[in-house]
């Protein structure tokens, strides 16, 4: 059975985003862990905080607990983001989180030529994002998780989820919703 990280950037009560981000999962099957970053006590990087990272990479100890979400990240099966669109990407707990496991030789290690090689288990994850207004070509927050995911952490494939154009007058949100949803029936395998 798989194991899914379910990484939650949802922070309002009756999120949508999440709302697909669950159907989603449920489509999926399989074990899953919520890792809810607005609740969690993670903290951008600070001065203080790196050089701390940069002390335990060069010898080697991983055994703080500021690496638990590198190690948890590391070793799921299959990531599931849900992140709503705001400002044109996501919010920012989102980036917080991705500076939490971005860990040299947890998540990811530079080979020979220089160029970084994943350390991560899943070779997919899904993002699912909803939006009031229309995304279009300014995809943002899933362009930068794709590059990221992609180029550093060693995942072969991404999947992008969106219900946009929730808020627009004469629109019908749940009718979006379920079109969406339609979506991930075809696309989750």
């Amino acid at each position: 059975m798989s194991e899914i990280l379910f990484v939650n950037c949802c922070v309002r009560d009756g999120s949508r985003t999440k709302r697909l981000a669950e159907y989603v999962l449920k489509k999926m099957g399989g074990n899953s862990e919520e890792v809810n970053i607005s609740l969690s006590d993670l903290r951008p990087l600070d001065k203080a905080l790196l050089e701390k990272r940069n002390d335990d990479i060069a010898r080697g100890d991983y055994s703080d607990r500021m690496y638990d979400q590198a190690r948890l990240f590391s070793s799921a099966d299959n990531i599931v983001i849900a992140a709503p669109y705001w400002d044109l990407s996501f919010p920012s707990c989102l980036k917080v989180y991705i500076e939490n496991i971005s860990v040299l030789g947890l998540t990811f290690e530079y080979g020979t030529d220089g160029k970084p090689k994943g350390l991560c288990k899943a070779n997919r994850f899904i993002y699912v994002t909803t939006s009031g207004g229309r995304i279009g070509e300014y995809n943002l927050g899933y362009d930068y998780i794709h590059a990221l995911f992609t180029g550093l952490f060693g995942f072969e494939k991404g999947i992008f989820i969106k219900a946009e154009e929730l808020d627009i007058d004469g629109k019908d949100p749940e009718l979006i919703l379920k079109s969406a949803m339609n979506d991930v029936d075809r696309i989750i395998l």
